[in-house]
């Protein structure tokens, strides 16, 4: 099953608490108190992001955390890079593969080609429609044809 770690999903929520609240320094807890994420593991995922170009962090009194570039150039892609390291579904879909069977596999290219295709829909996607959802996503399929996939918006 493909499944993104409990880190990787807190990790977005800072990201789109961040977006949501542009253009304003935010501290730990501020975020924390936003998220409703227990200080320690907001503090742990801000560091990480603060080291990669995802969040840019300021010293001080008035000091605290932004985003370092705007929503819309940030996608799923970039933050799943940052928080559980470059999608692979298989071992063969690594840049520095070593299976062993790779050379006489008749499934790799498949799977391959299913990695570069979902590694796309998540460049697709930026932090900017993770705060802001559109009501549908176009949806290409591998084919070529094109179709809309909608959110579920949830009622009252």
């Amino acid at each position: 099953m493909l499944r993104i770690s409990k880190l990787t999903d807190y990790g977005t929520m800072i990201l789109v608490h961040l977006a949501v609240h542009q253009g304003r320094l935010h501290s730990a807890s501020d975020v924390a108190a936003g998220t409703r994420l227990a200080l320690p593991t907001v503090q742990k995922l801000l560091k990480l992001l603060a080291r990669s170009d995802l969040v840019r962090s300021v010293r001080g009194a008035e000091g605290g955390y932004v985003l370092a570039r705007g929503p819309g150039s940030i996608s799923a892609a970039d933050i799943l890079d940052v928080l559980e390291g470059p999608l692979s579904i298989t071992e063969c879909s690594t840049s520095d593969s070593r299976c062993e069977l790779e050379d006489g596999c008749p499934v790799g290219g498949a799977w391959q080609k299913i990695n570069r295709g979902i590694r796309g829909a998540l460049g697709e996607i930026t932090l900017a429609d993770l705060a802001h959802p559109p009501r549908e996503f176009p949806l290409v399929d591998l084919s070529g044809r094109t179709g809309r996939i909608r959110q579920r918006i949830p009622t009252s």
